[in-house]
């Protein structure tokens, strides 16, 4: 999806054209996993951090133009809305200081776009969801000036048959209300995080990211206001896939095939069960004209774009052409500081890591349904969510709060995980230390901004101002006075 498409106005041929592309690359990339042709690089690692452009008053600004122009920067991208923008990494290797150089090049490009923004007397923000954003910002007159943005909005309100998308989330409070366009999606932020990995060894990596991704949701939860009312602790998780709420064929919005959701289950044998899923459950919504001569897989790219499962299996290639895997963990969000995120994705490589190397995968001990259960339950109560989880060397089963299991055994698996990839030991016991402390006080950027909220009489307005002088200390979030 990160690339602009020609038109926006499809036929019947273009669809029948596209399918037909799209089925012969998805027989294509069937044979490089029979005949292991991807790459044998692994352990490559990259991230992507969604911001807003917020102006002195904390309300959005739609410049993201502004930034990409002024600067010509290869690493921005626009996203859905202008008061949104993308800021990328450069690949490193996942060892060594490869973590702690990311955060470096993170935030030197933050830095930049920030100076650039300060002109304007504007600033950027990392947040799940903005407090401040309000429904009447979120229209298709600020939705970036790009063809393909404006086409996905079409297409999803024709796959409705033309009719509006409602959001009904219930937490602490209710929130119910209907949009006639997409632009919902763009009140959610997040920090994605990738991680090449070899084919043959992609599947257990894949389901791991999948069982794990209630840990991940929940100890990086910084999203509990939208439009004033209190909702979940990472209410970016049901606003998302309900901003987006479209099935497969049969318009089945309400089943195990939908656009953006958790997934229909773990792979068995292979994450190629992903993209045949994809080519036959899930219909085209960009039907445009690729390069049918690329051997880059243009068609499966794009479709692959257009489906948004919280864990996503890509096509990549290397730098010399060499086609790879790599798994995309979506479900962290943005915020609350680079310190945070970059404590957030250390852990989650090193459970990762740690869980794909034992002899029996967490697939096989935690059924998909507990571990589908596990992910709403954490993104709707944070870490104090019980979850069901499973000792490994015993294969028992048994209830435990997030924050208990964090403290009790994550942290030190994590730590396995990381020592396993070679990653320095600074930067082991420095991020780590920042999650065991969120664990121990409980003070996610969610609890902090809700408990910050109800010890004061304030406007969201002023929540955001001083939600951003703490950020600017570059003081991770557990430390955060209420």
């Amino acid at each position: 999806m990160g690339d602009e498409i020609a038109n926006s106005h499809f036929s019947e041929q273009d669809y029948a054209d596209y399918y037909a592309e799209l089925e012969r690359e998805t027989k294509t990339l069937e044979q490089l996993f029979i005949n292991h042709s991807f790459s044998r690089e692994s352990q490559y690692c990259g991230l992507e951090q969604e911001a807003w452009i917020l102006n002195v008053d904390g309300y959005p600004v739609p410049e993201n133009q502004y930034l990409i122009d002024s600067l010509k920067h290869a690493l921005l991208s626009p996203e859905l809305a202008r008061f949104n923008i993308e800021l990328n990494v450069t690949p490193r290797k996942l060892s060594n200081q490869g973590l702690s150089l990311m955060q470096s090049e993170l935030k030197a490009l933050w830095d930049l776009c920030d100076d650039q923004l300060a002109k304007k007397q504007l600033h950027m923000e990392m947040i799940g969801i903005l407090p401040t954003v309000r429904d009447e910002e979120l229209v298709v007159s600020n939705m970036s000036d790009m063809k393909r943005y404006r086409a996905l909005n079409e297409q999803v309100l024709l796959s409705r048959g033309g009719k509006p998308l409602f959001l009904n989330i219930v937490g602490k409070e209710k929130l119910a209300t209907e949009h006639s366009d997409v632009m919902l999606e763009s009140a959610a932020t997040s920090l994605q995080v990738h991680r090449q990995v070899e084919a043959r060894n992609c599947t257990r990596y894949y389901n791991a990211a999948i069982a794990l991704s209630a840990i991940t949701v929940a100890i990086s939860a910084n999203a509990p206001f939208l439009f004033g009312k209190k909702l979940w602790e990472e209410t970016r998780i049901p606003l998302f896939e309900q901003a987006v709420e479209v099935g497969g064929y049969g318009n089945t919005q309400h089943g195990p095939i939908r656009r953006v959701s958790f997934g229909s289950g773990y792979a068995q044998k292979s994450i190629f069960e992903c993209f045949q899923e994809n080519l036959a459950h899930y219909p085209v919504l960009l039907p445009v004209k690729l390069d049918s001569n690329s051997k880059k897989f243009p068609y499966l790219r794009m479709h692959n774009g257009t489906i948004w499962r919280w864990n996503r299996p890509i096509v990549g290639f290397d730098e010399d052409g060499t086609p790879h895997v790599r798994i995309e963990h979506r479900v962290m969000a943005a915020g609350p500081t680079i310190e945070d995120e970059m404590a957030n994705t250390a852990f989650f490589y090193g459970l990762q890591e740690y869980y794909a190397s034992q002899s029996t995968g967490l697939e096989e001990i935690i059924p998909f349904s507990v571990a589908k259960d596990n992910f709403y339950s954490a993104a709707q109560h944070g870490i104090k969510s019980n979850i069901n989880w499973v000792n490994t060397e015993t294969n028992e089963s048994y209830k435990i709060s997030i924050k208990k299991l964090i403290e009790k055994e994550l942290l030190d698996h994590a730590r396995f995980g990381l020592i396993k990839l070679g990653i320095d030991k600074y930067d082991i016991d420095h991020y780590l230390h920042i999650i065991k402390q969120r664990a121990s006080t409980g003070q996610t950027g969610s609890a902090w901004m809700q408990a910050y909220y109800d010890n004061h009489t304030i406007s969201m307005n002023e929540l955001m101002n001083v939600y951003r002088q703490n950020r600017l200390t570059e003081t991770p979030v557990h430390t955060w006075a209420l």
